[in-house]
């Protein structure tokens, strides 16, 4: 649609501005803009410091569209991880929480994957929105609140399955994380607490509650805080193990409801 001396003028004014991957936004750029001012009002925001997903709307994420809303939590490459191990673990009509959900990246993963009752939850009304658009489609029931709080008292003791993606930065760490999730992301989707792991402590706490005899609760976090998460899980009766991604460096605790 775009001449290609657009298209190189554009990859120019990207790197310019600092981007290294000028090539690929450009691309998503120019696909994604429906005339020429808008594509100048989508480089303007991205030149800006804007995170690239909300200029265009949407996250890749194992391998699907994630629409993103501004200000909302985006989907990081690393929380593939936790989609394939909650994955593998799923079996089809299984009652399933994403909770901490943002975009409801992961429960609609899920969903996509085999027939299961979803259920999702955010303190964050822009995320609740972001994640009703997304997992829709499949049936799937956003709370806003605070973690288990908006749940009916029904779901007591029925989710065979809990996947959580909660905050787990260590507030004095904030300053130090890139730019564009500083400027631009809620805090409360970031800031897990002093050593981070303070929303952690509030889900197992309560999983117990809310688990199925043999149900799964599933935490990402970091390689550093995995020993500590996994401590957390079993003082709260929930059997721990660690797995890792290397490549990703990142950590995901399975626990499982005894």
């Amino acid at each position: 649609m775009f001449p290609s001396l657009i298209e190189s003028n554009l990859i120019e004014k990207l790197r310019t501005a600092g981007s290294v991957f000028a090539e690929e936004e450009a691309k998503l750029l120019l696909t994604e803009a429906k005339s020429l001012e808008e594509l100048n009002t989508m480089t303007d925001k991205r030149i800006a410091g804007m995170p690239l997903e909300y200029v265009i709307g949407w996250a890749e994420f194992c391998g699907h569209r994630i629409k993103v809303s501004p200000g909302v939590f985006v989907p990081r490459r690393r929380t593939e991880f936790l989609a394939d191990q909650a994955a593998f673990l799923l079996k089809e009509d299984a009652v399933v929480l994403d909770l901490c959900c943002g975009t409801g990246a992961v429960g609609a993963v899920l969903a996509s994957s085999q027939k299961i009752d979803l259920y999702a939850v955010d303190l964050d009304p822009a995320a609740v929105r972001s994640a009703h658009e997304n997992t829709e489609a499949f049936g799937g029931k956003v709370f806003e609140g605070d973690l288990y709080a908006p749940l009916p008292l029904s779901l007591k003791h029925r989710f065979d399955l809990i996947a959580a993606n909660a905050p787990y930065v260590p507030s004095g760490e904030i300053e130090f994380m890139p730019r564009e999730a500083r400027l631009h992301e809620e805090r409360m989707a970031l800031d897990g607490g002093g050593d981070g792991l303070d929303v952690q402590r509030r889900i197992a706490a309560e999983a117990d509650q809310w688990l199925a005899p043999g149900g799964c609760l599933l935490i990402e976090t970091s390689e550093r805080q995995a020993p500590v998460t996994a401590d957390i899980f079993a003082r709260h009766g929930i059997n721990p193990r660690i797995v890792l991604d290397d490549d990703l460096h990142t950590a995901v605790v399975i626990g499982v409801a005894r």
